[in-house]
């Protein structure tokens, strides 16, 4: 009997607190989150478009399942981790594709998070209320 080995490729996504680690299999375009399917776990179409862009620009919808495993964050930063995170995997797949992922700037971690809160302070900038007199 003989099995066949199917290659899996991994990587993190990182967006704001969210972290994403995605697993890229060779297959009929499935996109699994937390063991639910995609369109059941991002329920806005804007966040199904951004886990698709990455497929969209190297034109490869549909020839690859992608398992993921997500926590922290809301479902916007989820989103972006996990883009970020199909990119790097399909960069693993096939790196030929560097040059479409990089020019959309799929590669690139989006650096901004939440500022800390600041003592004497009422939020992270905003001040408390003067009084003259």
């Amino acid at each position: 009997m003989a099995t066949t080995k199917v290659t899996k490729y991994y990587a993190t996504g990182k967006r704001k607190t969210s972290i994403a680690r995605v697993w890229v299999i060779p297959g009929d375009g499935i996109i699994t989150v937390n063991e639910k399917p995609a369109d059941e776990y991002f329920k806005r179409e804007t966040l199904r478009m951004i886990i698709r862009q990455p497929f969209d620009i190297t034109e490869t919808r549909g020839d690859y399942d992608v398992i993921i495993n997500i926590n922290g964050g809301g479902l916007s930063g989820q989103a972006g981790a996990v883009k970020h995170g199909i990119s790097k995997a399909l960069l693993k797949v096939r790196p030929e594709l560097r040059s479409a992922l990089k020019k959309a700037g799929l590669l690139t971690r989006d650096s901004r998070i939440v500022e800390r809160k600041k003592y004497g302070k009422a939020k992270a900038r905003k001040r408390f209320q003067f009084s003259k007199r």
